[in-house]
């Protein structure tokens, strides 16, 4: 690994940004405007009249979890200097939750399979087709409430060594941890009390909006004090 560590705070914080961004183009412009709540037949409908747009917000989300491996491993390399060992719990974390939503997009692949024009389909009514296809893509969602438990820990962590780490603002580590805290309320309330995380969402979604836009762009543009990496960095040699 070089030793400056400005590379891995610039491409952390470029990719974080195109992660943020894929995020919510995935989530808004494609699955938001496209799934109507408690609607089958209908969100049924504007997949098969637009399977190419769902399939590209597969695509933007697979790419956001590629994108999620490099900043893993730049934090990694920045963090492993304030405490290896919590930072290596972090990649850990950090990686469980990449699996459980990479995984968790077969789920939007089903409906692409189920509203085609396959022979094996023509025996099934279209309104159980329909149903299975919205009940794959409520799965989706319970999914990837579930990777955001494991992220919510990442940011919990991730901020206690911002906060101890010297070379990055502790405001942004104080952000960080209510972030995970957000994360955490709105996943367990997700799985527990669905009528709470309804009122909740997406009201405790926004600190964590702020808190990681002001991480990316922090990284990007001002990248870490150097000087005060580097005492961390000599403060590990034997």
């Amino acid at each position: 690994m070089t030793t400056s560590p400005q590379p891995y705070a610039r491409l952390a914080g470029l990719l974080y940004l195109v992660i943020i961004a894929a995020g919510i183009f995935g989530e808004l412009a494609v699955r938001g405007s496209m799934v109507a709540s408690g609607d089958a037949a209908l969100t049924a409908a504007r997949i098969a009249a637009s399977p190419d747009r769902w399939r590209l917000g597969i695509a933007i989300d697979l790419l956001m979890h590629v994108c999620d491996v490099f900043v893993m491993w730049s934090l990694y390399a920045l963090f492993r200097v304030v405490n290896r060992r919590l930072a290596l719990l972090v990649l850990l974390f950090n990686l469980v939750q990449t699996a459980v939503l990479v995984a968790n997009k077969l789920f939007l692949l089903v409906p692409l399979m189920l509203l085609g024009d396959a022979p094996y389909l023509h025996g099934v009514p279209a309104t159980q087709l329909q149903a299975w296809s919205y009940v794959a893509i409520r799965l989706h969602e319970h999914g990837f409430g579930i990777g955001l438990i494991f992220f919510g820990v990442v940011c919990v962590l991730e901020g206690h060594l911002i906060r101890r780490s010297g070379f990055l603002p502790r405001t942004i580590g104080m952000l960080m941890q209510v972030a995970g805290v957000c994360y955490l309320v709105n996943s367990l309330a997700q799985l527990l009390a669905p009528s709470l995380q309804g009122v909740l969402f997406p009201w405790v979604m926004l600190p964590v909006f702020v808190a990681e836009t002001s991480f990316a762009l922090w990284l990007l543009i001002r990248g870490v004090d150097a000087g005060g990496w580097q005492r961390r960095m000599d403060a590990t040699r034997p």
